[in-house]
């Protein structure tokens, strides 16, 4: 216990430090929103993958789908990896930082609302974004508090109440700037973590040959056979893509990870970040869906719920109880450092579209810099308190809760964000209609469960976004052309050059 809490107690130390260091670099909307948009690769990439990857992949997630499906939930961290991560990137990152700098944009939905010209669009962007970015927030102080409850006893309520005063600290103290440094500073403790932590439990069941042995021997509910666990397309692949789609593209269009491109410092940052990014996220998304892949062989501890069924979100920390204290101790900030970078970022994201978008010109007309600094810092601790309410009393378990955040952010937000920064001819009603399509799909399923899973339900969203808007755009009026085409000169270079001279075909004076 006293390894535990001088683990966490440094943790913490090192965190307040940071936000104080940060509070120089917070002096002005742009620096404490996107950090001067000079942060360079390392930063920008940790800063990614850490709030890409919470106790809600580590504890949720790797838990819930390594139960379902074996050594084949390593796909879904895989597909993070290559989809969320590297394509990401690829396709997003550089075109995002230039065209947000031409418009002027700090969020999304200040982007959409200065890419197709359009106040509503983004208040309405603003609205859906804190709204369900609240449920996301809270399945993350869920995950985190049933870690901190095995390892320390202590209750679940103090645990919440505890982290959510942490990160609004050091969030309110340094903005971005606090956020990306100690995510770097946490992305480095996932990295090592994940690894001792994957090395011990497997040495637990006899090391890796024997733990794959006893979980082919494991009879599938679904298939009803031997091997389901350890096959290469697990007993149900169906199911599995829907975790990938969602766990992997979903990231494209969440607000919290989008805005991470908006503050990249150079082209150089891109090209570097997005290979650390890509290795960052096999080693820790790889790495927990791998773990959870073997959840079954702890089946023995306590693990049911008082029906009889499975209490997926109990699983990983059965798992771990098994280990010595001072890798628990290790796993603590592992999962912590994971939780407070993600809670972060979706603080700051969350605080800075409702000032920024919904109550600077709409509800107070005109804003100083330091008034707007001011009512972000509000907003974090109204953000906090209303999603610590949430985590307190959660409807239902973890992958649950952030299948609807994701679900709805992204099925409303990829679609005309993606075309938005390739395509001229997206229309507003184009857009209108994603955000009606990703709400509206999201939303009804709760109560009318035509999806079965909230998951396969989030990614239905997506895609169906990704095909409504080209759609939509064909038949809609078009936006300006003028407009549209100013906007994407961002993307053009004027270049002058010099070619050789070349005489006249006739010689003038003798024709």
């Amino acid at each position: 216990m006293v390894v535990k809490i001088i683990l966490l107690v440094v943790f913490f130390a090192v965190m307040i430090a940071v936000g104080l260091y940060s509070r120089k670099h917070a002096t002005n909307v742009n620096d404490f929103v996107l950090g001067g948009r000079s942060v360079g690769p390392w930063l920008t990439a940790f800063a990614y993958g850490t709030s890409y990857f919470s106790a809600v992949v580590f504890v949720g997630y790797a838990g819930q789908f390594g139960w379902k499906y074996g050594m084949s939930t390593t796909w879904i961290g895989i597909g993070n990896a290559i989809i969320g991560c590297l394509l990401a990137w690829v396709v997003m990152g550089r075109r995002t930082r230039i065209m947000t700098q031409k418009l002027s944009a700090a969020t999304m939905p200040d982007f959409f609302g200065k890419r197709y010209e359009s106040n509503a669009l983004r208040i309405v962007a603003s609205a859906i974004s804190f709204i369900f970015l609240i449920p996301y927030t809270a399945s993350v102080y869920n995950g985190l508090s049933r870690l901190f409850g095995m390892a320390f006893d202590i209750p679940y309520s103090y645990c919440v109440i505890a982290m959510a005063l942490l990160t609004g600290l050091y969030v309110i103290l340094g903005g971005y700037m606090a956020t990306a440094i100690n995510d770097f500073v946490q992305g480095i403790i996932m990295i090592f973590g994940i690894i001792a932590v994957i090395v011990a439990v497997l040495n637990g069941q006899g090391g890796f040959t024997e733990a794959v042995k006893s979980l082919s021997e494991m009879e599938s509910e679904i298939s009803g056979q031997q091997g389901a666990f350890t096959s290469l397309l697990g007993p149900d692949p169906l199911n599995l893509l829907g975790v990938v789609i969602l766990t992997s593209l979903g990231t494209w269009g969440l607000p919290q990870m989008v805005h991470k491109f908006y503050a990249i410092k150079n082209e150089k940052s891109i090209k570097t970040g997005t290979i650390v990014s890509l290795v960052f996220a096999l080693i820790v998304s790889g790495g927990c869906y791998f773990l959870g892949g073997f959840g079954r062989l702890f089946s023995d501890g306590d693990i049911y719920n008082a029906n009889g069924s499975v209490a997926y979100d109990a699983i990983i920390p059965s798992m771990l109880s098994t280990l010595p204290d001072i890798l628990i101790g290790v796993v603590v900030v592992l999962v912590l450092s994971a939780s407070m970078s993600t809670l972060s970022s979706l603080v700051l994201t969350s605080s800075s579209t409702l000032t920024l978008d919904f109550i600077k010109g709409n509800i107070v007309k005109k804003m100083s810099d330091k008034s707007q600094l001011l009512i972000m810092r509000i907003m974090i601790v109204f953000f906090i308190v209303i999603s610590v309410v949430i985590a307190l009393d959660p409807p239902t378990f973890i992958a649950q809760l952030m299948g609807i955040s994701w679900g709805a952010l992204a099925g409303a937000f990829l679609a005309p964000f993606l075309y938005g920064i390739y395509w001229k001819k997206v229309t507003k009603s184009a857009v209108w209609a994603s955000f009606i399509c990703g709400v509206g799909i999201t939303v009804s399923n709760m109560y009318l469960k035509f999806i079965e899973s909230p998951i396969n339900a989030g990614a239905f969203a997506m895609i169906a976004g990704l095909i409504v808007v080209p759609v939509v755009s064909i038949i809609t009026p078009k936006m300006k052309k003028e407009y549209v085409d100013e906007v994407f000169t961002c993307y053009d270079r004027k270049v002058e050059t010099t070619g050789t001279k070349v005489l006249p075909e006739f010689d003038s004076e003798n024709e």
